[in-house]
């Protein structure tokens, strides 16, 4: 995929994701907080499940020798729905997405500069703290209102 839709996509499926969290506040209003964020990785397990099927099976699910914190997506994907589904009533979705981005960027900017994760070292530019600071700024006006 070529960077152009990558972008494309990526805005698109965050687009969406803006829905996510008041949808899940209001299912924890329903059936409480925990439950909702159980509810909502089990739907997204099940679902992810047959799509792996699908595509193939899970065939290359075996014993990898990999260091441990390549097994902590799903500890911070718990931890995001479950923090998101605290926030998003004082914060409202557009407060919400504004903190989630701001801290996202500030923390890639970071992971790029020392090549965590096999990813390529990238150089900690000024314009991309100006973008970190910008963001921030953004967040503070969102969240003010």
């Amino acid at each position: 995929m070529d960077r152009g839709a990558a972008v494309l996509v990526t805005a698109l499926v965050g687009g969406v994701l803006a829905a996510q969290a008041p949808i899940n506040a209001r299912l924890g209003e329903d059936i409480g907080r925990l439950p909702a964020a159980v509810v909502s990785f089990v739907i997204g397990t099940v679902l992810l499940l047959a799509i792996a099927l699908a595509a193939g099976g899970l065939g290359g699910v075996r014993g990898y020798s990999l260091p441990w914190y390549y097994l902590a997506g799903g500890v911070l994907g718990a931890l995001y729905v479950t923090t998101v589904l605290i926030t998003v009533k004082p914060l409202g979705a557009g407060g919400l997405t504004a903190a989630t981005i701001t801290g996202q960027l500030g923390a890639s900017i970071v992971i790029d500069r020392l090549g965590m994760f096999g990813l390529e070292r990238q150089p900690i530019s000024l314009a991309r703290i100006a973008g970190v600071v910008l963001l921030a700024a953004g967040t503070y006006l969102i969240v003010a209102d």
